[in-house]
């Protein structure tokens, strides 16, 4: 590692702690409705589209909302998609998607996990590109926020008559303030930077070229820039060509490199400055973003590193180089972006494990827009259950009681992403049909299969490369999966959200466990990875670990 590498990775995650402060007390500031002109425009909205927002909304109501709305999204998505041959910017004349990719492509974007069993370049239209996946890049990631800040409210508000019959704020009311005043701003400032570096954005046909070989090459085209913005910022991740960020019409540039690497993790770690300003604590939200950056720092240290004791260029782009793509591959999987700038397929075996951990660990370091956080605490609330426990100490978390209520539904959030991920892999392997779609056998061949499930699970969309995913199988499979793994943990967070805003909130006392210091981070990080070790560590074995073991004795005989 040369020193310029060494003083990129430290400014990069200097530049995320120094703008975590930065935009997690904005975004605090539009939640809580203290920029007036923000109002002014937001009622305007309001006035136009119809909508009442001035009457909060229990969790039943709100979760309804959310679901329905998210309903809405993946039918608009799937129509688009199989009549595209019928909408006008196809300047490729590509035609409708069968119904199973189509599917799987609606359920992806939908669910803020954009994994792709199709290539952008060759598959979809400029108009699904722009009004189906585009739009669901913005949306699925603000319904992440609104999950996020109705449990906020339920774990910060007093008391039931404080904030009327348990309430837990406005769906659409959140909705509109994460669009129009956080993700569409911060879109269009990175996307004009993206396009002055060279990222494309048109809506020209493909262009047949010849190369400097003497070959016939063909050009794509497209409103590549626009999308791209949105795909890093709201941890959304699926590229408008096929080989996403290691393509030179998305990723033209070190600093597109850069700046795309910090979208990745910009506003899930500026969450955690947020919440701790919108519970009235800061230290709460200091020491969460404490415990995600250590596993962030820990598992990218071990990815470079193991990438540069194989050292092979094998599967990366030689723009980018080694260390830039590993540090890539730890922040894109602990992130729950999914965007790549390099084969993880080709890279180390140990740093394949750690990418898959990443994500088997419930999509909590960072994690996604909203839904990363809100992941975390449930960890937060698990760990101080479990630590009460231990010590005989009360388990209350923000002065709240933590009763087995909160404990089923943290529960059945953590087993149902698990039991996708692992019941998924074993039909993979365990049919003709899934073993069809393997490029490798042995370890590798496993961990090809084990890391889409995982990915689709954890709603990252990150692919390890070489399976052919783009089946029946795996496009309903995987497809049910990622609205699992969505919607199983989304519903019980909602649940714990409406259970804890109807309790009272006592002052702390002698036994109650602090939640805010070094020791708590600890225990935070030893649960997360307890639970990710015990329930996944036998299927890394028989597939990265097996495989670094092997690799490792063909390098010594």
């Amino acid at each position: 590692m040369s020193v310029l590498d060494f003083f990129e990775i430290i400014l990069s995650f200097s530049a995320i702690i120094f703008l975590t402060v930065i935009l997690g007390k904005y975004m605090a500031l539009v939640f809580e409705g203290k920029i007036a002109i923000f109002n002014k425009i937001e009622n305007i909205v309001y006035n136009v589209l119809g909508l009442k927002t001035q009457n909060e909304m229990n969790w039943i109501d709100y979760t309804l909302n959310v679901l329905v709305f998210n309903l809405i999204g993946f039918i608009f998505v799937l129509v688009i998609l199989m009549m595209q041959n019928l909408l006008p910017l196809n300047p490729q004349h590509f035609s409708g998607l069968s119904f199973p990719l189509a599917f799987n492509i609606a359920a992806s974007f939908v669910t803020n996990t954009n994994w792709q069993s199709y290539g952008g370049e060759s598959t979809l239209s400029y108009f699904s590109q722009m009004l189906a996946l585009g739009t669901q890049n913005f949306l699925s990631a603000a319904t992440g926020i609104t999950v996020l800040l109705a449990l906020i409210r339920g774990l910060s508000r007093k008391s039931v008559q404080e904030q009327k019959i348990a309430m837990l704020g406005n769906f659409w009311k959140d909705l509109t303030r994460s669009t129009l005043f956080i993700l569409i701003p911060l879109s269009i400032f990175l996307a004009f930077i993206l396009i002055k570096q060279g990222t494309i954005q048109n809506f020209t046909s493909y262009i047949h070229a010849t190369s400097i070989e003497g070959k016939e090459q063909l050009l794509p085209g497209g409103p590549a820039a626009s999308q791209i913005a949105i795909k890093q910022l709201g941890t959304n991740g699926g590229g408008f060509f096929n080989v996403n960020s290691a393509h030179p019409y998305e990723n033209p540039t070190p600093l597109t490199n850069w700046l795309s690497l910090l979208s990745i993790i910009l506003i899930p770690a500026a969450l955690t400055y947020t919440y701790g300003l919108m519970i009235g604590d800061k230290k709460q939200g200091w020491a969460i973003f404490a415990a995600m950056m250590i596993l962030l720092m820990v598992g990218t240290f071990l990815i470079i590193h193991s990438d540069l004791s194989v050292n092979s260029m094998e599967g990366k782009e030689t723009r980018i180089g080694i260390i830039n793509s590993s540090m890539w591959t730890g922040w894109t999987t602990a992130a729950s972006n999914g965007s790549v700038n390099a084969m993880i397929s080709s890279q180390a075996p140990i740093s394949g494990a750690i990418a898959m951990l990443n994500i088997m660990l419930g999509e909590v370091i960072f994690g996604g827009v909203g839904c990363g956080l809100y992941g975390m605490i449930l960890f937060v609330i698990l760990t101080v259950f479990l630590s009460g426990l231990m010590v005989g100490r009360t388990p209350e978390y923000l002065g709240k009681k933590i009763e087995s209520r909160e404990i089923k539904m943290i529960i059945l959030a953590i087993l149902a992403p698990s039991a996708c991920i692992l019941i998924g892999g074993a039909l993979g392997l365990s049919t003709q049909m899934g073993l069809s779609s393997l490029s490798h056998k042995g370890p590798h061949g496993l961990s090809e299969v084990l890391y889409a499930f995982a990915s689709a699970a954890g709603n990252n969309g990150s692919a390890f490369a070489g399976l052919n995913a783009n089946t029946n199988f795996y496009n309903y499979l995987l497809g049910f999966t990622m609205i699992i793994g969505r919607f199983a943990v989304l519903i019980p967070v909602m649940a714990i959200a409406g259970s804890m805003v109807a309790k009272k909130s006592s002052p702390p006392s002698f036994g109650t466990l602090a939640t805010d210091n070094t020791i708590f981070v600890i225990l935070l990080i030893g649960v997360i990875i307890i639970v990710g070790a015990l329930t996944f560590l036998p299927a890394l074995s028989l597939g990265p670990i097996v495989e670094q073991f092997l690799m490792n004795k063909k390098i010594l005989f």
